[in-house]
């Protein structure tokens, strides 16, 4: 088809028909690219404007792979754009063009990174996403503070002035359950799927992890089961019971109970919770760090308890390097079950540590192993981690009663156990703060530990000497301790003994002391009365 005479008859056939729909071509006329049906040009069925009341574009956009809207007509201003056609005295000269195929239109690609010269063929590793971001530290403490969760005190302590620092305690004692872990407990149970939550969660053994999961499920209305091992104590499993927890005890050591419980979760389809090292646990964990942030301005140091698990230090040194990189994060751990000590020295988590520490003094401390994404977070963002004797941490237990008139356990006691033995003098006139993680250690045992840190703390010593068999030797003794203003515990009067000399009696006192000056004074005193007197080892 000529190809002036087709632009002329459709120009008549849009002026007086402008808003006709033009139909499609059949297969016996001949395809011209320049003119298309409406539905080609337009991609949908509206209707074309008219000419004379339309500019036509120059350049026609394009669309995903296909040529765009383009105008009914082509404009005498185009003409020129085909580089065939030209107007001479109203007529039109027009060179035969033939067109290949449609063009094609490709979509642009992402472009690749520029690589330097000398680096081709080497590809840039990935990083690694990090297992716990800021942002999920952030949103897990909107979701405390919308819940039962307290915003615990961080106090200034009297001990400050004794130590030379500047010491302020995070108080996490004063939780429900008298632990730091509600915090990431009560995360974890919420991010739990309403059909888990329906079917309910199990858990072993009495550790302060079970006693926040059995609180706060059944304050969420989630069934809660406790399997407790045969040797936990009465007030231990009433406790439980009174937070609204199934107890059932079962085994003889806490291996027995955690195995039973994965065993009556995997019948049963409930959860068994296990403290781990999740990012959602470690959120809720790393909110402390947020708190103590914002309430110990200009701070220094920050000393958290790192034993076993060591969630606690990994989630707050996420926080506080996040926040300000300058505050040193110093992590604290039994020197008798030094876990991530000696994960550092190997560059690897050590899963099962070979020693033989008291589990009934620290329990928590060597329940559990350390994680992969604990140890690395701990290995990037931790700047140094020590290690305290079980003397030092019942002498701060000590401390704790005598200051600041609260109760804590080994691992609430380690922070202020690392300050007490010396072994951070870079922290001398610095603004530290100290995380006291938990309370939970049963009325019997710290009325041992008291008393094994009062004779540790030289302030309670015990003695033996030699009297007279005769009638005012023993009023003699007695007079001399009241005048050194001592306290008598304990005598024991034997006359009858095989290391008694002929003639002889053997007393033995046990006398409590001020501080360890009245302690020098008291032995400086009695061994120049008595050549016979021997103190016993503490």
């Amino acid at each position: 088809m000529n190809f002036a005479a087709q632009f002329f008859a459709n120009f008549v056939n849009d002026g007086l028909q402008p808003q006709e729909t033009r139909r499609g071509l059949n297969d016996s006329e001949e395809y011209d690219p320049f003119w298309q049906s409406a539905e080609q040009r337009r991609g949908s069925s509206r209707t074309d404007s008219s000419f004379h009341t339309r500019s036509c574009p120059k350049d026609a956009q394009l669309g995903n792979g296909r040529l765009g809207r383009r105008s009914t007509l082509i404009c005498p201003e185009r003409l020129k754009d085909f580089g065939a056609e030209e107007y001479l005295n109203g007529d039109v000269k027009v060179f035969e063009t033939t067109v290949s195929e449609p063009p094609q239109v490709q979509l642009m690609t992402t472009p690749k990174p520029s690589v330097k010269k000398g680096s081709e063929g080497k590809s840039a590793p990935k990083a690694a996403p990090d297992h716990l971001r800021f942002e999920d530290i952030s949103a897990a403490a909107l979701k405390l503070q919308q819940s039962a969760i307290q915003k615990t005190p961080c106090t200034y302590s009297r001990l400050s002035k004794q130590y030379g620092m500047e010491i302020y305690l995070k108080k996490e004692l004063l939780h429900y359950t008298g632990s730091v872990k509600e915090r990431g407990v009560l995360c974890l149970l919420s991010s739990l799927k309403q059909d888990q939550q329906r079917k309910g969660v199990i858990v072993a053994t009495d550790c302060s992890f079970s006693m926040a999961v059995a609180y706060h499920a059944v304050e969420l209305r989630i069934p809660v089961f406790v399997i407790m091992p045969a040797y936990s104590s009465p007030p231990r499993l009433r406790m439980f019971r009174d937070y609204g927890a199934m107890v059932i005890s079962y085994g003889s050591t806490a291996p027995d109970s955690i195995n039973h419980a994965r065993h009556l979760a995997k019948e049963n389809g409930y959860l068994c919770l296990e403290e781990d090292d999740s990012a959602v646990y470690l959120a809720g964990l790393g909110t402390v760090g947020l708190e103590i942030y914002e309430q110990v301005p200009k701070m220094d140091a920050v000393i958290v308890p790192a034993g076993g698990h060591c969630g606690l230090l990994a989630g707050i040194a996420a926080a506080i390097k996040h926040l300000n990189p300058r505050i040193a994060v110093i992590g604290v751990e039994p020197e008798e079950f030094p876990l991530l000590l000696q994960s550092l020295k190997s560059d690897s988590p050590i899963k099962d540590l070979y020693c033989n520490p008291n589990k009934k003094l620290y329990r928590d401390l060597v329940d559990h192993s350390l994680g992969t994404h604990t140890f690395q977070l701990a290995k990037k963002l931790v700047d140094k981690v020590i290690s305290v004797r079980e003397a030092d941490a019942l002498v701060a237990m000590l401390r704790f009663q005598e200051f600041e008139r609260s109760t804590v356990d080994t691992e609430g006691a380690m922070g202020l156990a690392a300050i007490l033995t010396g072994q951070l003098p870079e922290l001398k006139g610095k603004r530290v703060a100290v995380v006291v993680s938990s309370a939970n250690m049963e009325l019997d045992l710290v009325l041992q530990c008291v008393e094994r840190a009062l004779v540790l703390d030289d302030r309670v010593g015990r003695f033996t000497v030699q009297l007279g068999d005769w009638p005012g030797e023993m009023a003699k003794l007695l007079d001399l301790l009241a005048r050194e203003d001592v306290r008598l515990l304990d005598v024991c009067h034997r006359r009858y003994s095989d290391k008694a000399e002929l003639f002889k009696a053997q007393v033995e006192c046990v006398v409590e002391m001020r501080d360890k000056s009245q302690n020098s004074q008291l032995r400086r005193t009695l061994s120049d009365r008595y050549p016979s007197l021997r103190w016993l080892e503490r």
